[in-house]
């Protein structure tokens, strides 16, 4: 399982490049404050999707 699924055909010397210029490019103090950006933004995301499948539920007459 060299691959995942999500980057195609990268293989790990791609992946370790690709990191290593990210580490140049925003530094090692910038990079935590990034992650937990991306966290925050995907708990919303998935908050968000639960609230429309929590609404669906909800107006579904055949779910009594």
């Amino acid at each position: 399982m060299n691959q995942l699924l999500f980057l195609g055909n990268l293989g790990t010397t791609e992946i370790v490049i690709i990191a290593i210029i990210v580490l140049l490019l925003f530094g090692g103090k910038k990079i935590p404050e990034l992650m937990k950006g991306i966290g925050k933004g995907v708990r919303n995301f998935k908050d968000g999707v639960k609230g429309i499948e929590d609404d669906i539920k909800l107006d579904d007459p055949d779910s009594k």
